[in-house]
């Protein structure tokens, strides 16, 4: 199957919904001509160079070897031709050579390489993490010697939290650091699930690594963040010798094959040197900025599975024939593309995909607003803190589903690999499991999110939804059908359901927590469905972006999946008491 970037598509959303609209409409230099010549070009690197190698990588994976890995063939150029291109800069700061262009703009591009390969966009969302964390953070010395090379993608950099008794509890970490007298430290322990950990696309890798000082307080309060480099520096910047680090082995997973996911091992001989980022037990707030980022990015996984997997599954609904369609006036097998089961199986990935799409982007644009200078700064922060759980969480389990619905669509040959209907599926399950697995984003949700400015936020956000929704019933459009009423009742349960978690958050703590992630997927389905209408409205005021598509998927969405909100509403309002008194059960 042939992946095409769907850049008009993504253009619309990107710049009629709330990820670039603002920043177009306070004018400045990038254009709307601009972002389309930007998505173009990506686009056509994810079509043309980076898709042709998804299946081929899947097969090869990546063989360990005497502490080596050795990427599949065709990785290296292509990884060399990305970033020699810019592509890893396009975010981030132009004092350290990168382009200063939106987050949203880059959003946008992340959803296209994962697309093109789900195994290569992993990758390198954390260097341009670690390149946002080292500008915040870091010393001006290490700034000067590691960022121009972060930033432009000539270096790549990992994120190394997890070790194996520790799990999400980042907390319960062991790996040591020890000050060794010269303004450097001495790194010893094991990290587990490192994406990126050892390969040979650069000729050096970057670990960011959360250690322990043998004096500092117990959990989360004592946890520093280091750099640790493969290869030290030499005073002149050049490669010096190699660190006391290495990869112990890989993991063999269920998906994206073709990504490196290491075991790492500090301090063989001694310890590994690492740099201090940040300050001494302060080190986890140093690694949100790259966490949080890493979550959208994530979510953008989700999003870029579920494209490539409903264009596939489009393609090989309209090619397979079989059975005749009702009405049919063919005496011919019909496309099962004509049998409304299949229909209603390709509107789902396709209505899913759109609106996880949007809910990105939208994320994304608050963080670009966020960036900016008062009270209207302010509001898009909490606005970017209370979506991204939502845009990873909701992103990543619809990537699961849709890529489901695509191996479904297939039939029999769904479940032969040589389809690659399969990998999808395969690769797509990681998503929802890494970077805080999709049950902490709804906790996160819950217990941060939701309280955040005493409520003010969800509110703000709910008033923006029930704007949408009133546009959607003042058009009066027959094409519409009951979108405006099936949208009006999805956000009331959802205001009911808000309402109800933060008079439990304080006094009845399990009760909210129990409902927690029927919670979030209410709140995307809501979202959700309110982006799709407000694109819908903007393609027919613009007469631009396929007007009666968009309004039919945007109808598709509230009447088929926007309507399951009453019964996700009950889940959260009435479930709990089913799942804390649930322990008989699982005896």
């Amino acid at each position: 199957m042939t992946y095409r970037a769907p850049v008009a598509d993504i253009a619309f959303t990107l710049t009629q919904g709330p990820g670039l609209a603002r920043a177009l409409a306070h004018g400045g230099e990038l254009g709307k001509e601009d972002v389309g010549a930007v998505l173009a070009e990506a686009g056509r690197y994810a079509s043309e160079v980076l898709a042709p190698l998804n299946a081929a990588g899947d097969k090869h994976g990546t063989p360990f070897k005497d502490g080596s890995i050795a990427m599949p063939p065709g990785w290296k150029e292509a990884y060399r031709g990305w970033w020699t291109a810019g592509w890893n800069a396009v975010s981030l700061p132009d004092r350290w050579g990168g382009q200063a262009l939106p987050h949203a703009l880059n959003a946008a591009c992340i959803e296209m390489w994962n697309s093109g390969s789900m195994a290569f966009g992993i990758g390198p969302v954390l260097t341009m993490g670690a390149a946002e964390a080292l500008d915040v953070y870091g010393t001006d010395e290490l700034k000067r010697a590691y960022l121009p090379k972060l930033v432009s993608g000539e270096w790549m950099g990992t994120m190394q939290l997890t070790e194996p008794q520790a799990g999400s509890d980042v907390g319960a970490l062991r790996t040591k650091a020890e000050r060794a007298g010269d303004g450097t430290y001495r790194i010893t322990g094991s990290k587990i699930f490192i994406t990126y950990g050892e390969h040979d696309l650069t000729d050096n890798i970057i670990h960011f690594v959360l250690a322990r000082l043998s004096d500092a307080p117990p959990g989360n309060r004592g946890i520093s963040l280091f750099l640790v480099p493969k290869f030290l520096l030499n005073a002149d910047g050049s490669l010096g010798a190699r660190n006391d680090l290495r990869a112990h082995s890989i993991e063999h997973k269920l998906g994206i094959h073709a990504s490196p996911t290491c075991t790492m091992v500090y301090g063989d001989s001694g310890g590994a040197t690492g740099y201090l980022v940040g300050e001494e037990n302060r080190g986890l707030a140093c690694m949100f900025t790259m966490m949080n980022l890493a979550r959208l990015a994530v979510g953008l996984q989700g999003v870029g599975v579920a494209e490539l997997a409903t264009q596939q599954a489009l393609q090989y609904a309209r090619e397979r024939k079989q059975g005749r369609a009702v009405g049919s006036a063919s005496k011919e097998s019909s496309p099962i593309a004509e049998h409304p089961d299949v229909k209603r199986m390709l509107l789902t990935m396709r209505a899913l995909t759109r609106a996880a799409r949007a809910i990105c982007y939208a994320t994304a644009g608050a963080i670009d607003e966020s960036r900016g200078e008062g009270d209207a700064a302010k509001a898009a922060d909490a606005r970017a803190a209370l979506l991204t759980p939502i845009a990873k969480a909701f992103s990543t389990d619809i990537g699961i589903e849709v890529a489901s619905l695509g191996v479904q669509v297939h039939g029999g040959m769904g479940f032969i690999e040589e389809t690659g209907a399969a990998q999808h599926l395969r690769d797509a399950r990681i998503a929802a499991i890494y970077e805080g697995t999709n049950g902490i984003q709804a906790l996160d949700l819950v217990i941060r999110k939701v309280p955040l400015e005493g409520g003010a936020a969800v509110r703000a956000y709910l008033d923006e939804l029930r704007t949408t929704v009133k546009a959607v019933q003042a058009a009066n459009d027959p094409a519409f059908g009951a979108t405006g009423a099936r949208l009006a009742e999805a956000v009331d349960s959802l205001d009911r359901a808000t309402q109800w978690l933060r008079g439990k958050i304080e006094k009845e703590p399990q009760a909210a927590l129990a409902g927690a992630t029927p919670y979030l997927r209410l709140f995307g389905n809501a979202a959700g469905g309110c982006m799709l209408a407000a694109e819908a409205l903007a393609a027919l005021r613009l007469s631009e972006g396929e007007p009666a598509a968009r309004v039919a998927i945007a109808r598709f969405f509230a009447e088929n999946i926007a309507v399951q909100a009453s019964g996700l509403e009950r889940a959260v309002t009435e479930g709990a008491d089913s799942v804390n008194a649930g322990d008989a059960a699982l005896a």
